[in-house]
């Protein structure tokens, strides 16, 4: 690329037109705004290249790149992304990253290795001058349906509780706990603890032995973001006999039985004959812990049932648990960056569009678990679940990709 072709790419603001939905990449309603070049912005080089330059970048592609992103950047093969159409500094920036070795994938770094520079412009060039490929349902065609999310999923999953512990997780039955107000780390290890047989329960023991690790935290999840209500379930015994009993109880299940550490339980509310049975179990080792064994040992059971009482008379508080996003909820974060129905305005972020649903669940993986480098993404992705992954790639693969035009205009 020419002196002058670079210079006047720092000197030049951008305005994009987008072929087929004008203005994509700004809120509705909104006059789109041009983008100033800054200095320094080489990186930019290739959404101003030329058609020599463009047809050069042809040759290199054909000879490096084909064999795994296809003909005309449309990929076959699994996990390997479409590359046509996408957003031309992005790739730049991309390849330029394999050839340092900045993103450890062995393959890429060889097919790129001896390419200079300027070939990687031409080569980025070259595939965002493409057509990009079709979403991967076709217009009219019903696509698959969303995995649920996790509180869908755990109000699925409780459903075989429900029976015992209420639909809401408040319990009727006396024996039984309310599952409300519970934190969900408390939750999960007690139902855990249900499943491998440490806590002997024959009926918890067969309810749970074919949830997954995935199914108590959705339950435990679910749980937590009920309104808490007490048991509606007897509490007999003396409460003010009780409240003078909670002295050694405060430091871990706080005044009135709510406490600040997520692995202990919160009692208020709590059925009070369920308490009662598990200090008794404590006492008699039934249960293991040797805290709850030592504080347990010195109460009758008048004074157990006392105890209980009060607690059961509390009312219970919710645990500070965040009510995970929707698969629709993302969906307006992500195109806050990536446009319109993951259409990016941007030629620096990466066009999401009809990309291959299998690739954008690889790389959000390797946004989760750090694999792949960003501030900004390991932010988004680190709270994603799986099922929330998968729905968002789905989401992107559906959508209809659109091509950009960059074109450079003078300076005011």
């Amino acid at each position: 690329m020419s002196t002058k072709r670079s210079t006047l790419a720092v000197s030049v603001t951008m305005f994009m037109l987008v072929a087929g939905a004008t203005g994509i990449g700004y809120a509705p309603g909104t006059a789109a705004q041009p983008a100033t070049v800054k200095a320094g912005g080489d990186d930019l080089r290739a959404a101003f290249a030329n058609a020599a330059e463009v047809a050069e970048g042809k040759r290199v592609a054909e000879a490096s790149c084909i064999g795994c992103h296809g003909p005309n950047g449309v990929s076959a093969n699994k996990g390997v992304p479409h590359l046509a159409g996408q957003r031309p500094a992005y790739l730049y920036h991309e390849l330029r990253d394999y050839q340092t070795g900045g993103r450890g994938d062995v393959a890429m770094g060889g097919a790129v290795k001896f390419l200079n520079d300027d070939a990687l412009v031409k080569v980025a060039a070259y595939y965002a001058s493409l057509e990009p490929p079709p979403p991967s349902v076709p217009a009219g065609a019903k696509p698959a349906p969303a995995k649920p999310d996790s509180i869908q999923a755990g109000k699925a999953a409780a459903a075989a509780c429900a029976g015992c512990h209420g639909d809401t997780g408040i319990s009727k039955t006396p024996g039984v706990p309310s599952l409300v107000g519970l934190d969900p780390k408390y939750l999960v290890a007690a139902m855990s603890a249900y499943k491998s047989g440490q806590r002997k329960h024959d009926a918890m023991k067969a309810v749970l032995s074919a949830a997954t690790d995935s199914d108590l935290a959705d339950m435990a999840l679910f749980y937590a973001l009920q309104k808490p209500a007490r048991a509606q379930t007897p509490a007999p015994g003396d409460q003010a006999a009780g409240k003078a009993a909670t002295t050694a109880c405060s430091a871990c299940h706080g005044n009135i039985g709510v406490g600040t550490d997520p692995a202990t339980p919160n009692l208020a509310g709590q059925d009070a004959q369920y308490v009662a049975a598990a200090l008794r179990a404590y006492k008699d080792g039934s249960r293991s812990d040797a805290t709850m064994k030592a504080l347990a040992s010195s109460l009758d059971d008048a004074a157990g049932k006392n105890l209980a009482a009060f607690y059961a008379g509390q009312q219970p508080q919710q645990p500070k648990v965040t009510r995970p996003l929707t698969t629709a909820e993302w969906v307006q974060r992500c195109d806050r960056c990536h446009g319109v129905d993951g259409n990016s305005a941007d030629p620096r972020l990466p066009a999401l569009a009809g990309q291959r649903a299998d690739y954008l669940e690889k790389v959000l993986q390797a946004y989760r678990s750090g694999e792949r480098k960003s501030p900004q993404m390991a932010a988004m992705s680190g709270v994603l679940t799986a099922a929330d992954v998968e729905n968002l790639a789905a989401h992107y693969a559906r959508q209809k990709p659109r091509s950009v035009v960059y074109v450079a205009l003078p300076a005011k």
